[in-house]
């Protein structure tokens, strides 16, 4: 299995449908990668596998003439149907070899971890089935009411020093909190309510993106 061409992490969004009610969810999700956005997470624990398909291929089709893939949050079996880039699995999830059997070698895949034993875990697998972790919380979320505790810039830092994966780091991250975590060995920020939502969406994206490209590892 060959490594499949690395992701941009650096400004990753999460997406909440009811968050972008307003604007709706393909012109958020427009609107934030012309602004900045390098990865966009297809996630809504509450649709239908119809109806989640039905917003995946909205969202594709406003990525459609970017370089920005689409990762599907937990659905594996869903991404051919969306047309999607690669999936995201979570600790009780499908395995990262179940995840990278439907999946095929070419779409991306990223775990979500809390520890460093969660990292010792993955690396039981082969290193080319995954292609980025998902750190997190690292600070108390809203977003998630079955986040694990929030770990802390310490255990993000321990985290990304024992990862020989990129790892975006995940959970309570603001404009004020996107230096921090990439001082702490984070490729990349994952945020939901700091764009989802956000008046306007654009400029809420500008500012990270600068947030980020301003911060010193």
């Amino acid at each position: 299995m060959g490594r499949r061409p690395p992701l941009d992490l650096s400004l990753y969004l999460v997406t909440d449908t009811a968050m972008c009610h307003h604007f709706g969810l393909a012109a958020t999700v427009s609107a934030a990668v012309d602004a900045g956005v390098s990865v966009v997470q297809l996630r809504d624990a509450d649709a239908t596998d119809d109806e989640f398909v039905d917003l995946g291929r909205e969202v594709m089709a406003v990525l459609t003439d970017t370089d920005v893939p689409l990762i599907i949050d937990d659905r594996v079996h869903l991404v051919e149907a969306i047309g999607a880039g690669g999936a995201h699995v979570g600790q009780s999830d499908l395995s990262v070899k179940q995840a990278r059997e439907q999946l095929g070698p070419t779409g991306y895949l990223g775990l979500s971890v809390q520890t460093t034993e969660h990292v010792a875990g993955a690396r039981e697998d082969p290193e080319e089935a995954l292609d980025y972790l998902g750190v997190g919380p690292v600070w108390g979320t809203s977003t998630k009411l079955d986040a694990a505790a929030p770990g802390g810039l310490e255990r993000l830092a321990q985290i990304t020093s024992a990862s020989p994966w990129p790892c975006v780091a995940i959970g309570g991250i603001t404009l004020e909190r996107v230096a921090l975590v990439r001082r702490a060995g984070a490729a990349g920020a994952a945020v939901i309510s700091a764009i989802c939502g956000q008046g306007d969406v654009a400029a809420a994206t500008r500012d990270l993106h600068s947030a980020w490209q301003g911060a010193s590892r």
